[in-house]
């Protein structure tokens, strides 16, 4: 019967590869969107992940993501480091500048200030010079994209100036990082640096990073810092939380204050609904124009079971295919596009997306195979000698 039913599914070409393309092209919008709406999300939260040898955040109560940030006073830095506990806690410096090339044009950066003695923060993938050359005076690292964006169609050149802030900085180093959420350069230097890159204010520390001393819990020190750094009389004092639960704070504020989820919400419906119905319209009029070769196969003994096992393999065929090609097609498009397209470099298909992905196809075919099989079933054996 196998045998049969895929017969008549080749009966007419045309129509199933239009089926087949049905379900491709629904799996193409739902796997390329979800893995661009993630992709996205988890650059808000990238400046984050990159400072590895940091477990531990601490930020003023009030913040709600590593964007807009209230500063901390310098003092904040030796409360924390005098909590039991602590191994070892260092300054974060994170904001935007403005840099100037020598041809006048101007960007907007990312400027991140790491720890001076220890350059904890700092990039960790070098593609030219050397990270100990942060030290030097007036030393920046760039990443290469913000790089390229600046100097466009241009080598790699250490040495190079810019003007930050009316002060010169020369870039001893270009560095691969994450791509970050805003479009812009990402620039690394030293703490103390950073401060004289940007406007003065009277409090400068975006962040304190800490490390738990050996025998201590992540969590147990997050809660003895909030506990020791509280002063008399005030309801809150600082807050510190595993480096984990700052990413999901993070996405969590873009999840909810801006319109990124309903965007690509819809196009993934979309996706689903085009799917659905392609398939579900494809195999309706399918059975609709072999009534009478199952009406026959009824009339040879062929029970309700055997029916539905020949259209649950047709659908299966389907469904494979049309997966094979949606998800194929959507790493081609990543591939394409990081090469072509530096700005969604860091996208790509993430395996629990192809695994959601096949579970919106399977229904997907169970959908379109439900509106078959309820003409088939009842269907009367007598129609084939009409």
């Amino acid at each position: 019967m196998n045998w049969v039913a895929w017969k008549m599914l080749n009966g007419d070409p045309v129509k199933y590869l239009g089926t087949v393309f049905g379900v491709g092209f629904g799996v193409l919008l739902i796997a390329q969107q979800c893995s661009i709406f993630v992709g996205i999300i988890l650059r808000t939260a990238n400046p984050i992940a990159d400072v590895r040898e940091a477990q531990i955040w601490v930020m003023d109560p009030y913040l709600q993501n590593a964007d807009e940030i209230k500063p901390l006073s310098d003092s904040d830095l030796y409360r924390i480091r005098g909590v039991e506990g602590v191994d070892w806690a260092v300054k974060i410096y994170k904001g935007l500048a403005r840099a100037k090339i020598e041809t006048g044009n101007f960007r907007q950066v990312i400027l991140m200030g790491v720890d001076d003695q220890s350059l904890i923060g700092a990039p960790v993938k070098m593609i030219e010079g050397d990270i100990r050359d942060l030290k030097r005076p007036d030393a920046i690292v760039m990443d290469q994209y913000g790089y390229k964006y600046l100097w466009p169609n241009e080598p790699f050149q250490v040495g190079r100036e810019v003007e930050m802030n009316d002060r010169r900085a020369v870039i001893v180093g270009i560095c691969d990082v994450s791509a970050p959420f805003q479009s812009f350069p990402v620039v690394f230097t030293r703490y103390s640096q950073a401060v004289q890159f940007v406007a003065s204010e009277r409090q400068q520390l975006s962040f304190v990073v800490a490390a738990p001393r050996q025998g201590y819990q992540v969590d147990e020190v997050c809660r003895l810092i909030n506990e020791q750094t509280r002063s008399i009389g005030e309801k809150s004092g600082l807050i510190a939380m595993p480096y984990r639960e700052f990413v999901w704070i993070n996405i969590k504020y873009y999840l909810e204050n801006t319109g990124i989820p309903v965007n690509f919400g819809i196009t993934i419906t979309l996706g689903f609904i085009v799917g659905t119905a392609i398939a579900g319209q494809t195999f309706y009029l399918f059975t609709i124009e072999n009534l009478k070769q199952f009406g026959a196969l009824k009339a040879m003994g062929v029970t309700n079971w055997g029916i539905v096992g020949m259209i649950c393999l047709q659908a299966s065929v389907v469904g494979v295919i049309g997966l094979s090609i949606g998800l194929g097609l959507t790493a081609l498009f990543f591939v394409a596009t990081t090469r072509l397209l530096p700005d969604l470099r860091g996208l790509h298909l993430m395996w629990e997306i192809a695994g959601g992905t096949c579970l919106a196809v399977t229904l997907i075919i169970c959908l379109a195979s439900a509106l078959s099989l309820r003409k088939v079933l009842t269907l009367e054996p007598a129609v084939v000698f009409r």
